[in-house]
């Protein structure tokens, strides 16, 4: 696999513009990579029922979802990492104390502790799904959980941060943040890829914006910060391409020599 380049890009921020769109010159380079023979894989923090119309449309069948959490390579699934039964009851508890949502996810779906709520309402509005968003606060007994939300203001999540030893909190909105399982990242998720595909290291590319991009960004030599990304993802990353609004994702491409 000389030749042949391993590339993960990140959604939001990433292939994702502000508007929650591809742009036309992005999606044809990411085909256009396709078609060299580059294997194309998504690393994200969303689930895989949330851009599974991305998929189709970009021909992507190798995944990390759920900031490594769930991973899928050719369609098939080789990894997951749920959190326990026991700290969700827990976290459910805590939160309902303190009037905080929590938002359920797994591979197929999402429920929330309660939908009126206007942190949910902003938080999940601002991913601009294409379903209804049901209620049920019980979802996560029967079904594994790889991921929670945890709506709550900047800040109040450091009441939670210290009760729990197996997963930690990752800030991606004003009003919400993750609760991602310890142990896995995109990072891990990308290694995992590399072992099992025989990739050197060396050939994997990476493009991201956000804090849960830093490591995955830290860990791939050809890493590529958007200019819209966190500093901390500009400062690790070997390029820095210019606003996802303004063609950045296609100009990233071109610095890294692969279009």
């Amino acid at each position: 696999m000389t030749d042949k380049k391993l590339i993960f890009f990140d959604i939001d921020g990433t292939l994702y513009n502000t508007s929650k769109e591809v742009p036309e010159d992005a999606r044809n380079a990411v085909i256009q990579l396709r078609e060299q023979g580059h294997i194309v894989a998504i690393a994200t923090g969303r689930g895989p029922f949330m851009f599974k119309e991305l998929r189709e449309m970009l021909g992507i069948e190798t995944y990390i979802s759920y900031n490594g959490q769930y991973i899928v390579y050719e369609g098939q699934v080789i990894y997951e990492n749920p959190i326990s039964d026991e700290t969700l009851d827990a976290l459910t508890k805590q939160a309902y104390k303190n009037d905080h949502p929590i938002a359920y996810c797994d591979e197929n779906d999402l429920r929330v502790s309660t939908r009126e709520h206007k942190h949910v309402q902003s938080g999940i509005g601002s991913l601009k799904l294409n379903f209804e968003v049901t209620e049920d606060q019980a979802y996560y007994h029967n079904n594994d959980i790889h991921q929670a939300l945890l709506f709550c203001t900047d800040g109040e999540e450091e009441a939670y941060e210290n009760n729990y030893d197996d997963v930690y909190f990752l800030r991606w909105h004003e009003f919400a943040t993750d609760v991602i399982p310890k142990g896995g990242s995109k990072a891990k998720g990308i290694e995992m890829l590399i072992e099992k595909m025989g990739v050197d290291l060396e050939q994997v590319y990476a493009f991201g914006d956000g804090p849960n991009d830093v490591e995955m960004l830290s860990l791939v030599k050809n890493s590529v910060a958007m200019g819209n990304a966190v500093d901390e993802a500009k400062r690790v990353s070997r390029y820095q391409t210019r606003h996802v609004d303004d063609n950045g994702l296609v100009e990233g491409l071109k610095m890294a020599g692969l279009i």
